[in-house]
C-alpha cells in the first residue's frame, strides 16, 4: 500500500478516535494479556523510576500506563494526537497524590513537541505506539532535546520479525501413528521492505487502522541518528502452557517459543 505520509496520519487519527470508546470500554485501567503479562512488567523494571522524576508518556491512548507511572510516584505529561483518546484520558481519576497532564500532540511533529520543555524529562515512555506513527524520526529527533542527559526511553511494540502484517500464524496437525500433535508456526513473507498495512488492535473496533512496519534496523536508525544507544533489548512471549482462550492461533498459549512484542530501552549518549 502506498500512501502519502500526511494523509496517512490524518487516517491513523481518525481510525483511533472512531475506536477510542471501543478501547477504552476494553482496556479500561486493567488492561488485557499483551499488557500485563508481555508489557508493563518488563517497561516498569527497564523504566526504574524514583518518585519525583518527570516522565512522558508517548502515545499514551486512554492513558492506561501514565496512571501506572503516576502511581510509582512519576509526574507524568501524557499525550495522543487522537483528541478523542485524550477525552477518554481526562476522565478517569488519578492516582491519589499523583500529577498526570494531558495533551493532543503528533509526534510525527517535531516541532509540536518541543515546547514540552528542553530537557525538561528524566524518562520517555511509548507503549505499542511506534508502529501506529507515519513518521517516527520527528519523535526520535524531539526525544534527544526534550530528555535529560543520560535519559532513557523504553519503548515496546510489536515485533518487527514476528508480529506484523506479512506474517501468518498457523497451526499444522500431524498423525504420528499414536496420537495427533498439533504444531504451531509462523510464517514470514516479507520483513525487509518497510510496509503500510490495515489492522485491527482488538478484535470487534469499529474501524481498521493503519500499522507501519519497519524492519530492525529502520526501527532503531533514527535513534542512533538522534544520539541514542540500545542498552538493554528483550523480546516477550507468553508462557508455555498459558490459556489460549477462544482462538487457538491467538499469541496466548500455543506460541511461546515466538515473541509477540519487543521492548527496548534507548539512552542518551551525552547531552547534545
Amino acid at each position: 500500500m502506498l500512501i502519502e505520509k500526511h494523509q496517512a496520519n490524518a487516517e491513523t487519527r481518525s481510525a483511533w478516535d472512531a475506536n477510542a470508546a471501543y478501547w477504552d470500554a476494553h482496556m479500561g485501567d486493567e488492561g488485557n494479556d499483551f499488557v500485563n503479562h508481555l508489557i508493563w512488567p518488563v517497561a516498569q523494571q527497564l523504566l526504574d523510576l524514583r518518585s519525583g522524576e518527570q516522565v512522558l508518556d508517548v502515545g499514551c491512548g486512554n492513558g492506561l500506563y501514565a496512571r501506572r507511572l503516576a502511581a510509582l510516584g512519576a509526574e507524568v505529561t501524557a499525550f495522543d494526537f487522537a483528541p478523542e483518546m485524550i477525552d477518554r484520558a481526562r476522565r478517569y481519576a488519578s492516582p491519589a497524590g499523583a500529577a498526570i497532564t494531558y495533551h493532543v500532540l503528533d509526534a510525527t511533529d517535531e516541532a509540536a513537541l518541543l515546547p514540552l520543555g528542553e530537557r525538561a524529562f528524566d524518562a520517555a515512555l511509548s507503549c505499542m505506539a511506534l508502529m501506529d506513527m507515519a513518521e517516527i524520526e520527528p519523535l526520535f529527533r524531539a526525544l534527544a532535546q526534550l530528555l535529560r542527559p543520560a535519559g532513557r526511553f523504553v519503548f515496546a511494540v510489536s515485533h518487527p520479525c514476528f508480529n506484523q502484517a506479512k506474517v501468518t500464524r498457523l497451526a499444522e496437525a500431524e498423525d504420528t501413528g499414536h496420537e495427533i500433535v498439533t504444531t504451531y508456526a509462523v510464517k514470514v513473507r516479507g520483513y525487509m521492505t518497510p510496509s503500510i498495512a490495515k489492522g485491527i488492535a482488538l478484535v470487534g473496533q469499529p474501524q481498521p487502522q493503519l500499522y507501519f512496519d519497519r524492519p530492525l534496523h529502520l526501527l532503531l536508525a533514527p535513534a542512533f541518528a538522534a544520539g541514542f544507544v540500545v542498552d538493554a533489548l528483550e523480546e516477550r512471549a507468553f508462557a508455555a502452557g498459558d490459556p489460549p482462550g477462544r482462538n487457538l492461533l491467538g499469541w496466548s498459549g500455543n506460541f511461546s517459543e515466538i515473541p509477540a512484542v519487543l521492548i527496548v530501552r534507548l539512552r542518551l549518549l551525552d547531552s547534545n
